[in-house]
């Protein structure tokens, strides 16, 4: 905090307003002989909800029928909120739903199997489509089957209407005791309507009890394309299982076979889990990756035995009863996890076992004290959320219809410091013993602002400037907290309690359902994710980690589902990790602070604007790990062309520099808001990287572009 005084303390030549013809200067003076902290990698992160995500391999839906399979029209699925929407891929029955029974008497795995009566003058099973399969690809997977001695099963992989435009293996001899058989196909043809059917005739009936279809080059089950691009991103940290999921999620689920784990209701957006991705296979993500593994734990229906059980299984030795069952499962060297969360979003009424903020620190405690007792090393984060969070989600439920089936409060915002909405004071002043990391999230809609008066969101009608402020003000609020909660609780001073903004995104919305989505720069989300960063850059002494909610969700992807690229979002992660993870985090100063926006303080406004005082753009600057480079960011958020003079003191610049340079493409054209995360989402995006032969003294920044560069220093430091 001593050191984020210092970025915001001093000055810059103010820049002309938004939307002048003329190129306008800044003067942007950075000071190398003042550091921070180094900036963690763990800033760079992303999580998955549920816990088998999208970067599993697998193409077959309710590959352990958790649904019954019928040709009956299914309920329309909900249009409001983020839980499923549109028509989910099923299997329907092949020859009638009268040959297909949903038998619990003799399951596989879950409550039932189907079972299967064939017949010798046609093929009776079942059928999934929608398939995405590309030509030449091989696919390879397993099919689990029981049945009588005369039933011959044939699986079918379909790539189009002729009779040759599929790949057939078959498979007789069945025995009552379900068996596994291997798959192997290679697709003749491109399409996104592929099909695969398991059939059998004959005389008798058959079970099938799971199936499992994936392309061949999957890495431990795993996207070998998604996989690849996003260590290429600089994932840094991987939160697991991430989100609301996690408060009804049994971790027990997850292990041994996995054509054995079970299929359970997913409660949080009531849907299903495959528990496909269980804890031992996202250790083996996090090692392919390269990223730090961060554990949740469930406080939610969730009890402290079974987190401590959790802890015991990934990091206790081969010889303790847990880990004796990691060994059995394959894994007999402990995985040495340190970093856990404690619960998810246990403030909110919509969590799975929420209970009051009078009694939740109490099992927050109990938790921990359970999970030390097991390894003393790990690292916990709480479940955290200060006043201007609760403040700000009240808000969300009760006008814009997000989720509206969470409590509504009708008490008046900003809820202040000590009440009932003051989670994080809470857990400060009865858990602090229990603390290593703050878990608060952070969500906010930049096309919009909270009226004080009126109590409501309203359409802000502002610059692409201010509203890129939004979500790096909502960091500064966090600050602002800790602040606060000092003067309160002076006995804080003497802990090491640190941030994780385990939970973190934009979301372009518009005021109400029923309003018109407002036009959305392809550049909002990126600008808005670039100041976000810059904010953590500024408080490396405060931020242990951060995890964008979309971080895992930044791949372009090609009409059949495959990543072949990173969207905007994605470079701009990838460019700050190259550049900024691990390096020392230098002073900014300049004479035009940020301005105050539109905006209710303590709810989505800071009493102080995040940023540096070199409006209207912003600007970090942080030394290399080994000294030997500068790097800077510079944000320019206006729709006109900004330069700024560099003034370097406490080192000299040796000669050579690099600059990396993202804009919106060109030719494409903004899109309307809507309920995801917006932005950009055609293909691949590509950040400009040029040489310079000279360090620059002035920089030259296009509208709505964020640029960095990298400078190379004299070994003699000084000053230029």
């Amino acid at each position: 905090m001593r050191f984020f005084s210092i970025w915001c303390a001093a000055p810059v030549l103010f820049a002309a307003l938004a939307g002048s013809t003329a190129a306008q200067s800044v003067a942007v003076r950075i000071d190398a002989s003042h550091t921070g902290q180094p900036i963690s990698k763990l800033v760079f992160g992303g999580f998955m909800e549920p816990a088998t995500t999208q970067v599993w391999a697998e193409m077959l839906a309710d590959r352990k029928f958790y649904y019954a399979i019928n040709s009956k029209p299914e309920p329309a699925a909900p249009t409001g909120g983020f839980g499923r929407r549109g028509p989910r891929r099923r299997w329907l029955p092949v020859g009638g739903d009268q040959f297909v029974v949903m038998d619990s008497k003799s399951p596989y795995v879950g409550e039932w199997s189907p079972l299967i009566e064939v017949e010798t003058a046609a093929a009776r099973g079942i059928s999934q489509a929608g398939i995405a399969l590309r030509a030449g690809r091989a696919y390879t997977g397993r099919v689990v089957l029981s049945g009588g001695p005369g039933v011959k099963v044939d699986v079918s992989l379909i790539w189009g209407p002729n009779a040759e435009d599929r790949q057939t293996v078959s498979f007789g001899k069945l025995t009552a005791g379900y068996t596994k058989f291997p798959l192997k196909f290679t697709a003749k043809a491109d399409t996104t309507q592929g099909r695969i059917e398991i059939t059998g005739m004959g005389g008798g009936s058959f079970h099938v009890g799971a199936v499992s279809l994936m392309p061949a080059d999957n890495l431990s089950g795993f996207k070998a394309a998604s996989v690849r691009l996003l260590k290429e991103q600089g994932i840094g940290i991987a939160r697991w299982p991430g989100g609301n999921f996690v408060s009804a999620y049994d971790w027990r689920d997850g292990l041994g076979d996995a054509d054995k784990r079970p299929p359970r209701r997913e409660l949080a957006w009531n849907g299903m889990e495959t528990n496909d991705m269980g804890i031992d296979d996202f250790m083996t993500f996090c090692r392919l990756l390269n990223a730090e593994p961060y554990i949740a734990v469930n406080t939610g229906l969730g009890d402290a035995h079974s987190a401590a059980e959790e802890v015991e299984y990934v990091n206790g030795p081969a010889t303790s009863p847990m880990g004796k069952l990691r060994a059995v499962n394959g894994h007999a060297a402990p995985y040495g996890v340190k970093i856990w969360g404690i619960g998810n979003e246990m403030y909110g009424p919509w969590q799975w076992g929420h209970m009051d903020v009078t009694q939740y620190p109490d099992k927050h405690n109990l938790f921990v004290r359970a999970m030390r007792k097991v390894d003393p090393t790990i690292k916990v984060i709480a479940s955290s959320a200060t006043p201007e969070e609760l403040s700000w989600t009240y808000i969300e439920n009760r006008q814009l219809g997000t989720f509206p089936e969470r409590e509504a409060v009708n008490d008046k915002v900003p809820f202040a410091f000590g009440t009932k909405y003051d989670w994080t004071g809470a857990l400060l002043a009865h858990s602090a013993e229990y603390i290593d990391y703050l878990g608060e999230h952070f969500y906010g809609y930049p096309h919009l602002s909270i009226d004080g008066p009126t109590q409501q969101f309203v359409e802000a009608n502002d610059s692409i400037a201010d509203r890129v402020r939004r979500m790096p003000n909502k960091v500064q609020m966090k600050f602002e907290a800790w602040a606060e909660y000092l003067k309160r609780m002076p006995s804080l001073k003497d802990k090491d309690i640190r941030f994780a903004f385990d939970e973190w995104a934009p979301r372009n919305r518009p005021v109400s359902p029923s309003s018109a989505a407002p036009v959305s720069s392809l550049m909002l989300n990126p600008m808005t994710n670039a100041l976000v960063y810059h904010e953590f850059f500024r408080h490396s002494d405060m931020v242990a980690l951060g995890v964008a909610t979309g971080g895992m969700g930044t791949l372009a992807l090609d009409p059949y589902g495959e990543a072949i690229g990173l969207r905007m979002e994605g470079l701009v992660m990838k460019v700050l990790h190259d550049r900024f993870a691990g390096a020392l985090p230098v002073a900014v100063s300049g004479d035009s602070p940020q301005p105050t926006i539109k905006g209710t303080v303590w709810v989505d406004l800071p009493e102080h604007p995040s940023g540096s005082a070199t409006h209207p753009l912003d600007v970090v600057a942080a030394l290399s790990s080994d000294r030997k480079k500068l790097v800077i960011s510079v944000v320019n958020p206006t729709e006109t062309n900004r330069e700024c003079e560099l003034s370097l003191m406490g080192v000299q610049a040796g000669g050579a520099a690099r600059m990396w340079q993202l804009t919106a493409p060109p030719g494409i054209a903004p899109a309307p808001a809507g309920p995801g995360r917006g932005g950009f989402t055609g293909p691949p995006a590509t950040m400009s990287e040029s040489s310079l032969t000279d360090a620059p003294r002035r920089l030259t920044l296009p509208p709505a572009s964020i640029s960095v560069y990298e400078i190379a220093l004299s070994p003699s430091g000084g000053q230029r």
